[in-house]
């Protein structure tokens, strides 16, 4: 009976699995998502816990695995109730690193357990190690950059000792997995030194503007370990559950390779987004800024047919979301069609900014993605461009000798009037300068976001 009522809940468990997912494809429907899967996860935990058995014994130490549950819910809730949006990059690259971390510790147990397991055995553990590792390791980096505790590192030779790394962990894989004996025990703290090491020195040369494609491999490659972990253990629902993350996490990174015009292995070793520098020469060549008043801008909204505001990472560090939201409203009463033309890449994750727009409330299909936005440009009357950069800058249409020439951009610059909110003249994320803010059809409007969104917002009421 007990057999039956723990397959029934792994059954269940990976049914929510699906269906949490299925509704994370939309920012109405992604919290109940999230709680569906959360509960299913639940459910496969406590069954777990009751029903499950091994020689006919069920499991031990069940005071120290409640103990720890509850210490890492304590931790996790604290931190996700504290973490500021500007900061949801890196507890997701965190969070991230400890699901790689766990897949590895289980492969080092499950080793010491099993030394002399069957070769499919030894492979299965052995994978889930390096691929933890290295996902643990890598994304620990990626927190550190993307928290700016960490500087992007630019050598040449990187790429050639990140092969070799590559290369030697899976010939001592192999050779551990065929000839078990000659490493002994100690193989697994060989694999699990190279792979830390080499998640490290990948992570470390990949610029600014790849982090969302590296935060997205990583996700996929804690995915696969955790898959790895419900082979080790003949668990559906964790093997499940590994599946659809790192599948999910497979696709998204695709996807995000495509958006850019690059191949994984492009981001990978092309260092974009760092230290490369492209010369703005403007439209016509005139490098003169020019500067718009709080009331032109009110103006020009306010009797505008349509309007499309376009956020980045400054509305994020802004803490602007919920007053750019009110400016959206505050024209929408005048007549103003309002829209938000949303970059695969804006932000510093996927989906940054779609995350960030909902937590305001902004209705869902106001958010228009890019390959839908572009082609209504021309049709615009007033672009507003809210902390973005990199994403609207023209060099990546017209400046071959740009870091980021062919990557798909938002063609803002086809708008009647192209307003850019900006603190200052400063490069994007990408390090490079952008022709947008010397072209014709673009004014700048210095100052913090939110400060002068809510200026603009009292602006329009008095119109």
């Amino acid at each position: 009976m007990s057999t039956f009522l723990l397959e029934i809940s792994y059954l269940i468990g990976s049914i929510t699995f699906i269906i949490g997912l299925k509704q994370l494809s939309s920012p109405d429907s992604a919290r109940k998502g999230n709680l569906v899967a959360a509960a299913g996860m639940g459910i496969a935990i406590l069954a777990t816990i009751l029903f499950h058995q091994k020689d006919g014994q069920p499991i031990g130490n069940i005071p120290w695995i409640i103990a720890a549950m509850g210490v890492g819910t304590v931790i996790g809730w604290m931190m996700a109730m504290k973490v500021k949006m500007t900061a949801m990059p890196q507890m997701v690259s965190f969070f991230n690193g400890m699901g790689g971390a766990c897949a590895a510790i289980i492969s080092i147990v499950e080793f010491n357990a099993h030394p002399h397991g069957s070769s499919g055995y030894l492979l299965t553990v052995f994978l889930g190690l390096v691929i933890g590792s290295v996902s643990f390791s890598g994304s620990m980096i990626a927190y550190g950059k993307l928290d700016e505790k960490i500087k992007d590192i630019y050598a040449s030779f990187l790429t050639y000792l990140n092969l070799l790394l590559l290369i030697l962990i899976f010939v001592i894989l192999g050779i551990a997995v065929w000839q078990p004996d000659m490493f002994g025990h100690s193989v697994v703290w060989i694999l699990l030194g190279l792979s830390l090491i080499y998640g490290i020195l990948f992570v470390m040369p990949i610029g600014g503007a790849d982090m969302p494609v590296v935060i997205s491999l990583l996700n996929s490659l804690t995915g696969m370990a955790a898959a790895f972990g419900g082979f080790l253990y003949d668990n559906p629902v964790m093997l499940t559950g590994g599946i659809l993350v790192g599948s999910a996490g497979t696709i998204l990174t695709v996807l995000m390779c495509t958006a850019m015009n690059r191949s994984l292995l492009n981001v990978i070793i092309g260092s974009f987004g760092g230290g490369g520098a492209a010369g703005a020469k403007g439209a016509t060549g005139d490098q003169t800024v020019k500067e718009i008043s709080l009331t032109d801008t009110a103006i020009l909204c306010a009797y505008a047919g349509k309007v499309v505001i376009v956020p980045g990472y400054g509305l994020a560090v802004a803490q602007a979301q919920h007053i750019c939201h009110e400016l959206e409203k505050k024209l929408e009463e005048k007549g103003v069609e309002v829209s938000f033309a949303i970059h695969p890449v804006a932000g510093r994750m996927p989906g940054h900014m779609n995350v960030l727009l909902a937590e305001a409330d902004v209705p869902y299909p106001k958010l228009v993605e890019m390959e839908d936005a572009n082609p209504t440009m021309n049709n615009t009357d007033v672009v507003i461009i809210v902390g973005a950069n990199d994403v609207v800058n023209p060099a990546a249409e017209n400046d071959p000798s740009s870091p980021i020439y062919g990557m798909p951009v938002l063609k803002v610059w086809e708008a009647k009037n192209v307003i850019v909110m900006k603190r200052s003249m400063r490069a994007g994320y990408a390090g490079i300068e952008n022709e947008l803010f010397f072209h014709p059809k673009t004014k700048m409007l210095f100052g913090d976001a939110k400060d002068m969104l809510g200026k603009l917002v009292s602006e329009v009421k008095d119109l």
